[in-house]
């Protein structure tokens, strides 16, 4: 039942970042007006935000393959979610600094702060998931 939950988990967080990074590529100029609280973050700029965009097109590769591929999941969804717990953490360090309002904290939380700590704990549940028996590995392959 939990490996049921953390895959799914992984699946929509997968597929969340697609659709975000796709529509930063995609539009990146109607992506800044649309996501609340991004145009109080700086002044709009294209190539950023499709940068950042290719970078959510990753994390949701990441967690995508991850599924499929058990015995990468770890280094995949680790190095997905430290992008997402350094993304979390700038923005706490923009508040603590006096860039942006403590409010903005709570505004970003579902989009900044979540999407990170779901990917620590799904990538906790993975390396001790990978820690039992080879046996059961190879069944969940096949």
């Amino acid at each position: 039942m939990l490996r049921q939950l953390c895959l799914g988990t992984a699946a929509v967080l997968g597929l969340v970042a697609l659709a975000n990074g796709s529509y930063m590529l995609i539009a990146p100029m109607n992506w800044y007006f649309t996501v609340p609280g991004v145009p109080l973050s700086g002044p709009f700029n294209q190539h950023f935000l499709r940068d950042i965009g290719l970078i959510f097109v990753f994390i949701s590769a990441a967690f995508l393959v991850g599924i499929a591929r058990p015995e990468w999941r770890v280094a995949l969804w680790g190095s997905a979610s430290l992008w997402l717990a350094g993304h979390a953490l700038f923005h706490v360090f923009e508040v603590t600094c006096g860039i942006r309002e403590p409010s903005a904290l709570v505004q970003d939380f579902p989009a900044v702060s979540v999407p990170a700590l779901i990917g620590v704990a799904l990538t906790l549940w993975a390396a001790i998931d990978r820690a039992r028996p080879l046996s059961n590995l190879r069944s969940e392959i096949r």
